[in-house]
């Protein structure tokens, strides 16, 4: 059986949907089968990051309201063969999603890939609470900056609650990937330092992805960074977060320090 991971976080635009599609291409890199669920029904984004969106045929709430199956919907990656999405609906409404059907898509992706990854939209919305229900890990994404770190400790509470694991009294585990990380800004005050994120979330650190327009270019041209960047320092910093998803034990270095962090992300359980 895969494992299910929701990427999650309280505020829009701290980069879900390029992790998504990021870790996405460098699970499968290293052979294992993935897919990537968009659950940002009307907006539509990871299509357009994974260059599929002329592929897109049908969609997850087709798959839910019973017009298409399964098979029909996924779309396999044009580079890499173990690497498959499930497009959102950019035509209806998160109320198109329901409980029950979102279940059953994914126990039958569970049962297919190794890794099914959901990227769910921002907030704590219908869509967002769907996506993070029957997850097995989630990743917490957020920027060094108080409003988005502040959002982020709801979704935690969120997380603690509102999950099936949650409701069966487990614990879910939970991880955080600290984005646009600018190690000179953050000197200066502009924004939060990673020991300061940490302290206020209290999560194990996944990786931290410094700020960079590889990232951009790479969204500009259909693919994910670990794709068309691949030796870009984001690249590499999303490579090293995949591996230690997968449980290998590689120590975190922030950007612009010679210090790590390997401490910070084994050394206590997960939250």
């Amino acid at each position: 059986m895969g494992k299910v991971v929701v990427i999650t976080s309280g505020k829009g635009g701290v980069g879900k949907t390029t992790t998504s599609a990021a870790l996405g291409a460098a699970l499968a890199q290293n052979g294992e089968k993935v897919v990537v669920v968009d659950f940002d029904v009307g907006l539509r984004n990871l299509d357009l990051v994974m260059g599929a969106e002329r592929r897109v045929v049908y969609d997850l709430v087709n798959v839910i309201q019973g017009e298409a199956k399964l098979a029909q919907a996924l779309i396999r990656d044009k580079r890499l063969e173990t690497l498959y999405l499930l497009p959102a609906s950019q035509t209806r409404d998160k109320d198109n999603l329901t409980p029950e059907g979102v279940e059953k898509v994914v126990t039958a992706l569970r049962s297919a890939f190794d890794w099914v990854i959901c990227d769910s939209p921002a907030g704590i919305e219908r869509g967002a609470t769907l996506a993070m229900r029957h997850a097995d890990v989630a990743i917490v994404v957020t920027n060094p900056e108080v409003s988005s770190v502040r959002d982020s400790d709801r979704i935690i509470g969120l997380l603690d609650s509102k999950t099936l694991k949650a409701e069966n009294g487990e614990r879910m585990e939970k991880h955080l990937l600290l984005t646009r990380y600018d190690p000179v800004r953050a000197e200066r005050g502009d924004m939060l330092k990673v020991d300061d994120v940490l302290e206020i979330l209290s999560i194990p650190l996944l990786g931290i992805i410094p700020e960079s327009m590889d990232v951009l270019k790479a969204s500009n041209v259909g693919s994910p960074v670990t794709l068309a960047e691949s030796a870009s320092a984001p690249a590499r910093a999303y490579f090293d977060a995949a591996r230690r998803l997968k449980g290998e034990a590689v120590p975190v270095t922030v950007p612009g320090e010679k210090r790590g962090f390997f401490g910070k992300i084994f050394g206590r359980k997960a939250a």
